[in-house]
């Protein structure tokens, strides 16, 4: 079907999965045991902020739902999404609101 061999495909997977425990060793079994400078714990903090937007933005720009195609649902929902979260700083009432919006906009939409 892809024109990889068996062979070729296990060594991919191999290759990264080494990769990834090479990474993640990199950061928890060298610097574990050691104190962590000041300026990395602040970078840190805003791991959790990125990680949420990163997963959901593709999705709100090129939904496989619409073949890639700009939806004014999903584009209204995060609007809000983003308003109520930089308003009340609370991350459940951002996602709550959102999904509100993006059901409500559904109804009336489509």
């Amino acid at each position: 079907m892809t024109g990889y061999s068996t062979a070729t495909i296990w060594l991919i997977i191999l290759a990264i999965a080494l990769g990834t425990y090479g990474l993640r060793w990199s950061f928890l079994g060298a610097f574990g045991n050691r104190p962590m400078p000041l300026w990395a714990q602040r970078l840190l903090r805003y791991t959790a902020v990125g990680v949420l937007p990163a997963i959901v933005a593709p999705l709100v720009v090129w939904p496989a739902a619409t073949q890639g195609a700009p939806d004014p649902a999903r584009m209204i929902a995060a609007a809000v999404a983003v308003a109520v979260g930089v308003t009340t700083r609370n991350v459940l009432a951002a996602i709550l609101s959102g999904m509100a919006t993006l059901y409500t906009a559904f109804y009336f939409i489509t």
